[in-house]
């Protein structure tokens, strides 16, 4: 009886140490994943991350009735989400984010031409979690069998616990008092000093868009249609006959990689975007601020289109996804009301990003993807730049003459990632000093967008009708490209200081036309802004929304999640201008949410 009553005490000691201790080591192997948790993450922060764990731990016990069975959930899922996530950070530098749920469709599409041979560390730590898991089942708990609905008992008060202390987690004081990173504007560096799990529970916060404080629709309906009075009086039609062509061109992951140091090539990458930012006639040309880098398209699409931005809504949210649910004032639709044909045209999947359901409610009459590029020609695995502009062409031929045409092309040619070989395409741009090929093979993609350019704006120098041309890229491509040209300059992707990371958010931006337009060299806005420069530069009127936009740009020249700049040159973000840029912040919740169809 002695032996049997020690052998239990033994046992229950097992199982309250197991069930202390395989938590912890789960919260470190995850981190290690992607960094060195003991290095990285904060005291308090590790102190948080490791009861998250617990608590699940525990839920997952409790329900299973096994200490065994819970625990090996808790690591399969640890270990599942920790290699999603370092790939997801390999591919487009920032981590997994909860909104990211709804973009898998979107990810899976494109996953075949990303490189997934796993790192040394990724199989090392992915092999001590499977030790962890065989592990368990030399563990002896001796843990006494109750019915479920006993079981759930527990289990519904460590949810209760779990949700109140993500709650606490969320709380600016206390994020405040112990050392917690909330600035969701650097989320790579957010995740590496609070840990995987704490980020989350903290980012669970921003899941919807809360009404900015003092937020009132009939005020900010009344603001918005004080600038409607700025608009112009000209006669509709005697308007529609000077009317331009508006053709604008969203090229993949286009970016000059020169803006993050020094290098040198074999030859000039994009030799006619820097002709163009050289003062050429007719053209105005800079950097333009987006608010995302290495991934997210979507957003860049958002701000322009809308003239919204991404500084007032959570950070790796997708507005397609999740707030563009009803008809939206936006650029197209604007362009529609004065007698344009609006076409959309992306040569890639329809459902990328929910593309086929957001188009029409911003106002596309037509939507054109992949299935309609018959004969097109590719690079890689994806439809060609040359042949994005053969089609816009197509779409000017065939156009009702005498009705403007506004469109807006999405490609798709220089998609991550840069690792694989193709017999179609061989890259021969090299970078002297470094052997990379993601490097060579981005640099060598961006060469031929640079030509389809030239291709495009050749066509309609010799156009008939008045045109504008509009070229800008959505993003700078991930860390693995832009890795070689930071440490050629004395820098490294996880220790860029504040202001060195705002300039993995800057690429450049032509507008061009054949006709007189002022032209203007290194003018650097934000995708915000750019649609109201665009019909400012075309001689078209504004909407009010546009004409506020302008007026703010005077103040603020660059707006974006990343940073803001103000008229005298201070460099800093929205959070620290809340207060300044709170009529924005209304107006955009106001379009976005209250806004309604006359």
């Amino acid at each position: 009886m002695k032996q049997m009553k020690y052998k239990k005490q033994i046992q229950l000691i097992a199982a309250i140490v197991t069930l202390i201790v395989f938590p912890v080591i789960t919260f470190y192997l995850m981190e290690a994943y992607t960094h060195n948790p003991f290095e990285e993450v904060r005291p308090w922060a590790q102190f948080f991350n490791i009861l998250l764990f617990e608590l699940l731990a525990w839920i997952f016990v409790s329900v299973t009735g096994k200490i065994q069975s819970g625990l090996r959930i808790e690591l399969v899922i640890a270990m599942i989400y920790g290699i999603a996530n370092a790939y997801v950070v390999r591919f487009r530098t920032n981590p997994i984010v909860p909104w990211d749920i709804f973009s898998w469709k979107t990810a899976a599409s494109v996953a075949s031409n990303y490189d997934f041979k796993p790192d040394i560390r990724m199989i090392v730590v992915t092999l001590a979690f499977l030790g962890m898991i065989v592990l368990l089942q030399f563990v002896k708990t001796g843990m006494p069998k109750f019915q479920l609905w006993k079981r759930l008992i527990p289990a519904g008060a460590c949810c209760i616990v779990l949700v109140l202390f993500v709650n606490l987690l969320q709380d600016e004081d206390f994020q405040t008092g112990h050392r917690l990173y909330p600035f969701f504007f650097t989320p790579a560096f957010m995740t590496q000093v609070n840990g995987v799990a704490v980020t989350f529970a903290m980012d669970l916060a921003y899941m919807t868009v809360e009404k900015p404080a003092g937020y009132d629709a009939v005020k900010e309906q009344a603001l918005l249609e004080s600038y409607a009075g700025q608009e112009d009086d000209t006669d509709s039609s005697e308007k529609k006959e000077e009317l331009p062509n508006i053709i604008v061109v969203m090229n993949e992951s286009f970016s000059d990689l020169n803006v993050l140091g020094d290098f040198t090539t074999n030859e000039d990458y994009m030799p006619y975007l820097h002709s163009l930012q050289n003062g050429a006639e007719n053209t105005v040309t800079g950097y333009l601020n987006v608010s995302v880098c290495g991934g997210n398209t979507a957003n860049t699409e958002f701000e322009f289109l809308t003239g919204n931005s991404m500084a007032f809504l959570p950070q790796g949210s997708i507005p397609y996804q999740q707030y563009i649910t009803k008809e939206l004032p936006a650029l197209p639709a604007y362009l529609a009301s004065l007698g344009y044909e609006t076409v959309a045209t992306h040569p890639y999947y329809a459902d990328g990003w929910d593309r086929d359901k957001v188009y029409p409610l911003l106002g596309f009459s037509e939507s054109i993807f992949k299935d309609q590029y018959w004969g097109a020609g590719y690079v890689r695995k994806y439809v060609s730049d040359n042949s994005c502009v053969d089609k816009i062409i197509e779409l000017y031929e065939k156009k009702e003459e005498g009705t403007p045409l506004f469109v807006f092309n999405v490609t798709m040619q220089n998609h991550g990632g840069y690792s694989d070989t193709y017999d179609n395409f061989t890259p021969d741009i090299t970078v002297e000093g470094v052997e990379s090929t993601p490097l060579s093979q981005y640099l060598s993609l961006v060469r031929l967008s640079d030509q389809a350019l030239e291709k495009l704006i050749s066509y309609f120098e010799e156009a008939d009708e008045k045109t504008i041309v509009v070229f800008f890229g959505d993003h700078q491509p991930n860390d693995t490209v832009a890795a070689p040209i930071l440490n050629l300059n004395g820098m490294t992707t996880k220790t860029l200081t504040e202001d060195q990371l705002k300039l993995r958010y800057e690429v450049p931006y032509v507008i061009w036309a054949n006709y007189d337009i002022d032209a203007e060299s290194g003018k650097d806005t934000s995708a915000n802004y750019l649609a109201a420069d665009v019909l400012h530069y075309a001689g078209i009127s504004e909407n009010a929304y546009g004409s506020y936009l302008l007026e703010l740009q005077r103040n603020y020249p660059v707006i974006s999640a990343m940073r803001v700049l103000t008229k005298d040159g201070l460099d800093t973000n929205s959070s620290s201008l809340k207060q300044e840029l709170k009529d924005y912040q209304s107006l955009q919740y106001y379009q976005l949410f209250d806004w309604k169809k006359e």
